[in-house]
């Protein structure tokens, strides 16, 4: 396959992307979240930035590539969220104040006995909304566990959803939704390419509200949903904002049912969540631009609305995870963990995240027969936490020369002093730090030997991760060339076999 066409920068463009590092390797400016021991401390110049930028937008003789076009704006969208103890009770009204008749209500075999779905019934029935329930989500879904319930929904005919659980179950609930509202199209027409087509999804979808179980995958906020493509041994989903639920209900009452091990799993999703879009690459270094909004990404780059959300959800789940998996009565940690998740969720629903999420991908997809602890299915199952968590140190050495001061900034997170550390370090410093967080929260796989891969599945696991485009093209420091790129990946595996 040819490498791709570099383009180099005229002198405006030169100056532009360099005033733009200056201005991105500042921590966020907001005085409530900002770093105040931060070694850096000045903005570039507004006027400056605006000469710089009409410089770029003057009329040049020399065409323009709009494939290589850099984007120029970013979007926020996440799903309107309500926080508190025992707010499940009132989602009865909430389907009642949005005219709902007919509620499909999802969840799984296990949530379906827990006091989560008592509320949810007692609610619905004492203000009169008819609803159904499917509870045979599977958790990590595949795409035939998804094609079973969009064929339990049709003959129901519902004009909302109602998802009662984790993760898998909020991005089951989602694409019941999706195929509910276009029941002609083929399942791969909105798969993300190049698995799938990567339709845009182009008008409103039935309401959904979501009432997550665990804390974790930040799904009740994002317009995402992962499941695996079986015949391509691949996780992969599909992302635009109109699949994200209507209102997102998060009640800490609900989460104190997870036994320790899914406290750990999904927490380690929401710290990959955090420092993957924390990392990922600027949103104005994202090509190409879309021609039309309703093709701009969800997952964006870095932008500085996204920096607050995913900063705050790092330092809160470095805070509280291990307490939320050492003690099953500390509600104050399983609270803050739910609220990390919900925060990471907006952070990553609209920056994106990058290799840790790319790579576990092929590692789930691909097992070798591992069950993890903690977990009562009767399947072999690498739960996705621990499957994003397990590449993680040797990612974050790979990316650290990209922005030596936002994983500074991570490492500073994990309790690290920075003050004496060289900027070539910070890789190297944040990875010794997830290390040490990750032995220190017990139980966890030291690299991929321990899931029972073996060097001779490296080469299917890089084929399984070079589709995630939607991810890697975020990924600093990856090559856009394909061969190189699958070299990078290979290393990236070599050195998360062990840790």
């Amino acid at each position: 396959m040819a490498g791709a066409v570099r383009i180099a920068p005229n002198r405006a463009a030169r100056a532009m992307n360099l005033l733009r590092t200056v201005q991105y390797t500042h921590p966020p400016s907001c005085p409530c979240h900002g770093n105040p021991k931060h070694h850096h401390h000045h903005k570039p110049s507004a006027g400056l930035l605006a000469h710089a930028k009409h410089n770029l937008q003057r009329s040049y003789a020399t065409p323009v590539d709009s494939s290589r076009q850099k984007e120029y704006a970013f979007e926020m969208a996440a799903s309107s969220i309500r926080f508190g103890p025992g707010v499940t009770k009132e989602v009865g009204m909430d389907f009642k104040n949005l005219g709902a008749k007919r509620v499909c209500v999802v969840t799984d075999s296990t949530v379906r006995s827990l006091d989560a779905m008592k509320q949810v019934e007692e609610g619905l029935t004492r203000e009169g909304v008819e609803y159904t329930i499917f509870d045979q989500c599977r958790v990590e879904p595949k795409d035939s566990s998804i094609k079973e319930a969009i064929a339990f929904v049709k003959p129901y005919n519902p004009d909302a959803f109602l998802a009662v659980g984790g993760g898998s179950v909020i991005d089951t609930a989602k694409l019941m939704n999706l195929y509910h509202c276009y029941p002609d199209r083929d399942f791969l027409d909105f798969v993300n390419a190049p698995l799938g087509k990567g339709m845009p999804i182009d008008k409103p979808l039935k309401p959904l509200i979501a009432v997550p179980t665990t804390a974790g995958t930040g799904s009740e906020t994002t317009g995402t949903a992962i499941f695996d493509l079986v015949s391509k041994r691949a996780k992969t989903g599909i992302a635009h904002r109109n699949l994200k639920p209507t209102l997102g209900i998060c009640d800490p009452f609900n989460t104190r049912t997870m036994p320790s091990a899914v406290h750990a799993s999904s927490g380690l999703d929401v710290l990959c969540h955090s420092l993957e879009s924390w990392t990922a690459i600027p949103y104005f270094e994202r090509i190409p631009r879309p021609s039309n909004p309703i093709n701009r990404p969800a997952y964006q780059g870095a932008n500085p609305i996204s920096d607050i959300f995913s900063l705050q959800a790092l330092r809160s789940t470095v805070k509280y995870l291990p307490r939320a998996v050492k003690d099953p009565e500390d509600h104050e940690a399983q609270s803050q963990m739910l609220l990390a998740a919900t925060l990471a969720g907006v952070g990553f629903g609209n920056a994106g995240v990058h290799l840790c999420h790319g790579m576990s991908y092929p590692i789930s997809g691909q097992n070798p027969g591992y069950k993890h602890a903690g977990y009562d299915v009767n399947y072999p199952i690498i739960p996705h936490g621990v499957s994003v968590a397990v590449s993680a140190p040797a990612v974050f050495r790979f990316t650290g020369p990209s922005n030596p001061e936002r994983h500074l900034a991570a490492a500073e997170a994990f309790g690290v002093d920075i003050t004496n550390v060289k900027h070539e370090s910070a890789g190297e410093v944040l990875g010794e730090a997830l290390e040490k967080f990750l032995a220190d929260l017990g139980d966890q796989p030291k690299g991929l030997k321990d899931l029972g891969f073996k060097r001779e599945h490296l080469d299917d696991l890089v084929e399984g991760t070079i589709p995630q485009k939607r991810v890697l093209m975020l990924a600093p420091g990856l090559a856009e060339e394909v061969n190189e790129e699958r070299e990078q990946l290979r290393n990236l595996f070599e050195d998360a076999m062990e840790h």
